[in-house]
């Protein structure tokens, strides 16, 4: 069964053989800090779901498949949390790195549309009444605010090495902290200054990050869903052939890539409330439970992300603006819009400071 659709967007980045392989850099990586460097070439096991559930973690099975082919000491001083925390830590940043870039394919495209129509009269609704006028570059310039926001949170991620032993002691290593500071260089990562086996701030961060990637496209999308009602008309999605299609009625075009990322916002933010509850639940010197629900939620936020701004990005490249109808309906609502200043016939008379603010939008945008 496909659970989410368009998952194939995200294929090989977070699912389980992207675990394994990652699991298997963190081991490589620890037995270069222990003086015994590993050779492994393209090998990677095959771990059996049994054998994982006896473990409790996927770790043990796999320590026991990569002591079985090679000699070299392997795995010695950490513990399970350290090889699983700084594997995911692994598939976020690469996770992260394609969500970066096709928020930065929505930005983009957002900032044709605000420059392009800076100047297209629409009505502004507030509690989904007409207000005043605004035009459809303003819309597209508050779209872009958002998503530049959630990319500045992406930036500022610290992504650490997870490295402190059976109980957060590093007690088999020789030189601790040079250990663990190597570590990470090896893999790309930061050493925190101590393990955080039960201080689960480092993901609770990263989910908030993607949780607000997912905000930022949600409001887009749910405005386009308004706008594209028949009855509105004021854009529609592209169209590609074979989607949108319905299983009864052959003439509907659904906006389908609006509904799926509107769909992975209403999702995020359960997922990213499930990795505090973890973080709250992390008790003594390793979590009985917390830990081993984190791993799940977290998965599917990254793979959820990594859609859902994919999905996004060719939306908006490919989105169709009908400014056309935008000012029709604008003009014909002209005594509702214009009420605030006692009335008038030319919504594009009054657009106070629209135009600026789309500056401001597009000015940042640049700066990037």
């Amino acid at each position: 069964m496909i659970v989410l659709p368009g998952a194939h967007r995200a294929a090989g980045l977070v699912d389980d053989d992207a675990l394994v392989r990652a699991m298997l850099e963190v081991e490589v990586a620890w037995a270069g800090v222990l003086g015994s460097p590993l050779s492994l070439g393209d090998w990677v096991p095959s771990l059996d779901p049994a054998e994982v559930e006896a473990a409790g973690n996927p770790v043990l099975p796999l320590v026991s498949a990569l002591r079985s082919k090679v000699s070299t000491t392997v795995h010695t001083g950490l513990t399970s949390q350290d090889v699983l925390d700084t594997a995911l830590m692994l598939l976020a940043r690469a996770a992260l790195a394609r969500v970066t870039a096709d928020l930065g394919r929505v930005a983009d495209a957002l900032a044709r549309l605000a420059e392009q129509h800076r100047s297209s009269v629409m009505a502004g609704r507030t509690l989904t009444q007409h207000a005043v006028p605004i035009t459809f570059g303003l819309k597209a310039a508050r779209w872009l605010v958002g998503v530049l926001d959630a990319l500045d949170e992406l930036d500022a991620l610290v992504l650490p090495v997870q490295c402190g032993g059976a109980a957060g002691t590093l007690s088999r290593v020789a030189d601790p902290v040079a250990s663990a500071a190597a570590f990470a260089a090896e893999l790309g990562l930061v050493w925190p200054g101590t393990p955080w086996h039960t201080y689960r701030a480092p993901v609770t961060r990263l989910g908030d990050a993607v949780v607000r990637c997912c905000d930022a496209l949600g409001v887009m999308a749910a405005d386009l869903l308004t706008l594209g009602r028949p009855e509105i008309g004021e854009v529609r999605e592209g169209f590609v052939a074979g989607r949108g299609g319905s299983s009864t009625m052959p003439h509907k075009q659904n906006p389908v890539l609006s509904v799926l990322v509107n769909s992975a916002a209403l999702r995020a933010p359960g997922l990213g409330a499930q990795l505090h509850l973890c973080a709250a639940r992390a008790v003594d010197e390793r979590p009985d439970g917390a830990w081993h629900a984190e791993w799940p939620a977290l998965r599917a936020l990254l793979e959820l992300a990594v859609v859902a701004a994919s999905q996004a990005a060719e939306l908006v490249e490919g989105l169709e603006v009908r400014a056309d109808v935008m000012e029709r309906r604008a003009r014909a609502a002209a005594a509702d819009l214009l009420a605030e200043r006692g009335g008038g016939t030319d919504p594009g008379s009054y657009l106070g400071a629209a135009g600026t603010f789309v500056d401001v939008a597009l000015t940042r945008w640049r700066e990037r």
